[in-house]
């Protein structure tokens, strides 16, 4: 019964946190678009197709234009991807990529925007036939900006993993990548051993040629074990970006930013963990000392977990048996709540190695 109570908990949190870190760009279905359309708001609505390299384009323009009317009662920016969503796009005449119409608010009689595809162009006209006074925001960026006064100290680093995208300002596919590429730097910005940085190697073309770049965007990695710095050929969707990260830097990041339920664990503590649940009451200061031995050899970033399940293990002692379902019942209470990312962290970290004590059980 806790374990179920648990999976449910986890579960409702995953949902919280997703819509928590929901795009500012609200994403229409064909099942939900006149639920949210012809309402109490204007609507500005994008139907666009991900292939389009002019949707691309406008991507990075539109997102910090919904990030603008986020807080906006009386306007909804929004988007229709017309690849799956074919029955909405066909109602409303859409033939080609980016569409971008107006509905005033309680009508679902479009009128077509015409205007340049930027967010300063675009804001005023949402704010003419919205009736608001929106300004632009500063769109925060987490992508470390590289120059050649910065460039060893930061991509050189032992301590860090950097990902490099060499890029030139004039070029459509850097363009389309941007918005990805900020959105990888996003998720992995809690994480003080990667870096997420760009060079317009077009400003610094002496750097770009002496790391063989040829074409625009190439993107490199630089590990801790390897400063010379080999190519990215994976994909370019924040998934692929995403995976790779976490395959070479050990991290444990969802594309949301958020910690996996694998971050924090240690195989070699979790079988030590089993132990000290199955043990007597005699064999338990035994399975300890070792826990801490174990703890104490690790190093780089997993010396801070060894150092989190030989505290949590000294608690499941001192306790009793029902700590681990109460306090991780209690830590997913918490992470349901509005928190600092660090503190969420730290909290996530806590409640998967405590997983492992409640399986166990």
């Amino acid at each position: 019964m806790a374990k179920s109570q648990i999976c449910f908990g986890f579960a409702l949190l995953a949902l919280l946190l997703v819509s928590a870190i929901a795009d500012d760009v609200v994403v229409l279905t064909d099942d939900s678009f006149e639920k949210e359309v012809g309402k109490d708001k204007g609507a500005l609505v994008e139907f666009y197709a991900p292939w389009c390299g002019h949707c691309k384009k406008l991507a990075p323009e539109y997102e910090k234009l919904g990030a603008s009317f986020k807080k906006a009662k009386s306007v909804l920016i929004a988007k229709v991807d017309c690849d799956e969503q074919k029955s909405v796009c066909t109602k409303y005449g859409v033939s080609g990529y980016p569409t971008i119409q107006w509905f005033p608010k309680g009508s679902l009689e479009p009128q077509k925007y015409e205007g340049p595809r930027n967010a300063e162009a675009l804001a005023e006209y949402v704010n003419k036939e919205g009736g608001t006074n929106v300004k632009l925001a500063a769109v925060p960026q987490n992508v470390v900006v590289l120059t050649p006064d910065n460039f060893d100290e930061i991509v050189l680093d032992q301590n860090k993993d950097v990902l490099v995208e060499f890029y030139a300002p004039w070029c459509g596919h850097c363009k389309s990548l941007a918005p990805t590429y900020e959105k990888v730097a996003t998720v992995f910005k809690q994480e003080e051993g990667v870096v997420i940085a760009n060079l317009d190697a077009d400003a610094h073309k002496a750097l770009g040629e002496k790391y063989g770049v040829s074409g625009f965007p190439t993107l490199k990695f630089f590990p801790k074990d390897n400063k010379a710095g080999h190519d990215y050929d994976g994909g370019r969707d924040l998934d692929d970006f995403v995976s790779f990260i976490n395959e070479k830097s050990g991290t444990s990041r969802d594309s949301k930013g958020q910690l996996t339920s694998k971050a924090g664990i240690v195989e070699s503590l979790d079988a030590l963990v089993k132990e000290l649940v199955a043990a007597s009451e005699d064999e338990k200061k035994a399975v300890l000392s070792r826990i801490e031995e174990e703890a104490s050899n690790l190093k780089g970033s997993t010396a801070r977990y060894g150092k989190l399940y030989l505290k949590l293990a000294k608690s499941y002692i001192e306790k009793g048996s029902d700590y681990a379902s109460k306090e991780t019942e209690r830590l997913g209470r918490v992470l349901g709540k509005s928190i600092s990312p660090v503190k969420a962290d730290e909290l996530t970290l806590k409640r998967n190695i405590l997983t492992t004590f409640v399986a166990s059980s």
